[in-house]
């Protein structure tokens, strides 16, 4: 475990980096109060398909069992390819890198072209995810907006050389130094959903003709998916305020992880043609045409990223929190209390992913402007979980 000294450091660290930005949360570290406890409830006007099953019990279990990968730098984005490889995202370098299933060998496979050269804090090369094509997607921030694109991947292809070169599918996500989104993920329906921030620019969350603080729905071609809420639009929820993790449950569910600002991070339930309430509301502020958060963190507990589902539970990897969250659900509610596992252990927590094994791929992340990196960092870390 790290010692106190070094977690004791980071918080004052995190507490630094807030003043200097005042009231932002940044990208990870929200300019909360102190802790308090979390809260959940069910949102309001959930649809869904109701239970499957009984529910979890409200504790459950999460152990390190192993090192996947180490030496990472900067990473973000994590992509499981057919066989049990990964390819990995360098935020700050653009760079996408493979690491081996067995014997976690990490190798570049590419870098991707256009990704803007300064990303600052939260921007670079972000969420990566795998088509049914097999095609690699990723979000990037490049110099003039956010973006995805598409690129073949040839295993077979010498080191540093075996992405295609890259077809643009969707563009025009306002980017900002902060509040860029980035989490991509195909959904129970074949399609590409996209978490967006506002880029610094809260009233972009509820306008509806901008593609800022929103979670978009699209065929992976980049086109309005069928069933969206407006037939021309790639808009499927709004009033966001950085979409950091999107998952699904057993009955199809999209959940979705936010920062907040400067009260409460978010776990929210997502209905197509929701309203999330930012910047009018944040955290359970019961507002008329507005959906309340699940569950909500103190912004200390939690700055919340990368969510997985698992075992009837979502679980959330979370940056200045540094630790792991688990969720119990029953349904459309939490069926229990948040249960928090290695808190302080592993430092910043950016991603986790459910891999094909069943097993939680946990992945840290020390090594940008707001860790502290020990030797070793960034890994990527084996969880077995229930």
């Amino acid at each position: 475990m790290r010692a106190r000294a070094v977690v004791a450091f980071r918080l004052a660290a995190a507490a630094a980096l807030v003043l200097a930005a005042g009231c932002s949360s940044g990208d990870d570290d929200s300019s909360g109060r102190s802790a308090e406890e979390s809260s959940s409830a069910a949102p309001a006007g959930s649809g869904g398909s109701g239970e499957q099953g009984s529910p979890p019990p409200d504790k459950g279990s999460a152990k390190v069992v192993g090192t996947v990968a180490e030496n990472l730098r900067t990473p973000w984005g994590l992509a499981e390819l057919p066989g049990g490889d990964l390819l990995v995202s360098s935020r700050d370098s653009g760079t996408v890198y493979h690491v081996a299933a067995k014997g976690g060998k990490v190798t570049e496979a590419g870098e991707v072209p256009g990704v803007q050269g300064d990303p600052g804090n939260e921007g670079g090369l972000l969420g990566l995810a795998l088509g049914a094509d097999e095609m690699v997607y990723a979000y990037f921030t490049s110099d003039s907006d956010n973006r995805i694109v598409r690129m073949t991947y040839d295993s077979d292809g010498p080191e540093g050389n075996r992405l295609g070169a890259p077809d643009t599918v969707f563009r025009g996500i306002p980017k900002g130094g902060r509040h860029n989104g980035g989490r991509i993920a195909f959904g129970p329906d074949k399609m590409l959903y996209v978490g967006t921030g506002e880029a610094g620019d809260p009233a972009l969350a509820q306008d509806r003709e901008s593609l800022g603080g929103k979670i978009l729905r699209m065929t992976p071609d980049g086109e309005p998916a069928r069933g969206n809420p407006d037939a021309g639009s790639v808009v499927y929820s709004y009033g966001h305020r950085n979409v950091q993790g999107l998952a699904w449950d057993d009955d199809k569910r999209l959940w979705a992880a936010e920062f907040g600002d400067q009260k409460w991070d978010e776990l929210n339930l997502i209905e197509p043609g929701g309203n999330y309430g930012w910047p009018e509301a944040e955290g359970k502020e019961n507002r008329e045409g507005m959906i309340d958060p699940v569950v909500q963190w103190a912004t200390p507990d939690a700055s919340p990223s990368g969510i997985a589902f698992a075992d009837g539970s979502i679980w959330m990897a979370s940056l200045r929190g540094e630790r792991m969250w688990r969720i119990p659900l029953d349904g459309e509610k939490a069926a229990a209390d948040p249960q928090a596992f290695f808190d302080g252990e592993y430092g910043r927590l950016r991603t986790v992913q459910r891999a094909s094994d069943g097993d939680l791929l946990l992945m840290t992340n020390e090594t940008d402007l707001r860790g502290t990196p020990e030797k070793g960092d960034d890994r990527i870390l084996r969880v077995e979980v229930s």
